[in-house]
């Protein structure tokens, strides 16, 4: 079965699951395509397994992940290159929270570049070792929810596993409707197993190309819905469902 159909198979439930979603808000087509947040940073090192830390298994991941949708033509940012909090950058937020200013000043991003998505890199963590593998978290919206589906089995099929993606409706990060946005939890860094395929650059070239496919897919499927003819009154979940139609 080729990758773009499986992809399509792997997709078609959200017909389903996503019938009471609303809409993110539609936004023009910029000129950047995918901004990606990197977790963390500075003194805010996130979750950590003795000398091991979130926020460089993050910058190492995305650096990765930049370079092959770079080379795969797109136009990309990334919101962090080096060991820095955003929080310092944040200068309009008067918060003493200096999380709260880190947080706003990377959804603060997304609405001055207005990507067509944005998608947040993490490492989970949990008391109980046994835990493993990636999650991806979405908004409650059709589009985030697509993007994190088709991120979830990219990322499934590299850590065989068969965990779906979860609505994130506490998150600060995905209160918005700049643009589609989604956090990929690329696995436990309390895991054994996962925390060696989370720091050798193996493993790390393995997610980042795993989430570079899942964009491209994602674009993919877009991409060709623009170029379907719509009636006025047809919702994003009724191009959709029809595409699929089409495609299968």
């Amino acid at each position: 079965m080729s990758k773009n159909i499986f992809v399509l198979f792997a997709i078609v439930g959200l017909a389903v699951m996503t019938a009471f979603l609303p809409v993110a808000e539609a936004v023009p087509h910029p000129p950047v395509q995918i901004l990606i947040d990197v977790g963390h940073g500075g003194v805010d090192s996130g979750t950590s397994y003795h000398d091991v830390k979130e926020k460089e298994i993050n910058l190492q991941v995305a650096k990765l992940l930049y370079s092959q949708l770079v080379e795969a033509g797109y136009s990309v940012i990334l919101n962090r290159d080096r060991d820095q909090a955003l929080s310092d950058d944040n200068k309009w937020l008067n918060s003493p929270s200096r999380h709260k200013r880190d947080l706003a000043q990377r959804r603060h991003l997304a609405k001055e570049l207005s990507p067509q998505m944005m998608i947040s890199l993490h490492v989970n963590w949990s008391s109980d070792e046994r835990r493993r593998g990636p999650n991806v978290i979405y908004q409650s919206n059709n589009q985030s929810f697509l993007l994190a589906d088709i991120l979830q089995h990219s990322l499934n099929q590299v850590y065989r596993t068969k965990d779906e993606p979860a609505r994130g409706k506490t998150y600060y990060l995905l209160r918005h409707d700049y643009c589609p946005t989604v956090i990929v939890e690329m696995g436990f860094i309390s895991n054994s197993a996962d925390r060696a395929f989370l720091t050798r650059q193996e493993g790390q070239q393995k997610i980042a190309q795993a989430i570079a496919d899942a964009v491209s897919e994602y674009l993919l499927i877009i991409g060709e819905m623009q170029q379907i003819t719509y009636s006025d009154n047809e919702t994003w979940l009724h191009k959709l469902r029809r595409f699929l139609r089409e495609k299968l």
